[in-house]
């Protein structure tokens, strides 16, 4: 791995389970992230579609969106984000507005998506 930055969040996320994993994402995005979906209708139909994308992609790969499949897919999403030098926020410091959701990254926005899910399933 080149960057070192990378090597402790994914050093640490391996060994948490699930459930934690979801609960730390909820955290540094989802909380935040669902706030703004649910008093901007258009951040809210573009987190649909990301979350329709990833039960897609968790389908493709044989898996379900449990726990295990939501939080294997959000430790992908996250280390492809460090990698490209978009470090995800601390808990409380991700974007408030449904504007700067909407302006926010891929990654951020798909790992809200990957909240959006888990809190309809009730693995939250």
């Amino acid at each position: 791995m080149t960057n070192s930055a990378a090597a402790p969040i994914a050093a640490v996320s391996a060994v948490r389970p699930a459930g934690a994993y979801l609960d730390e994402m909820m955290a540094r995005v989802g909380v935040d992230g669902l706030t703004a979906a649910f008093a901007e209708p258009a951040l809210l139909a573009r987190l649909d579609q990301h979350a329709a994308a990833i039960r897609d992609a968790l389908r493709g790969a044989g898996r379900v969106a449990d726990a295990d499949g939501l939080a294997a897919y959000a430790r992908s999403m996250a280390a492809g984000s460090v990698r490209m030098g978009r470090p995800l926020p601390e808990p409380g410091f991700a974007p408030m507005s449904g504007a700067e959701w909407l302006a926010a990254g891929f990654p951020l926005l798909r790992l809200v998506a990957v909240c959006l899910i888990a809190e309809t399933e009730g693995l939250l």
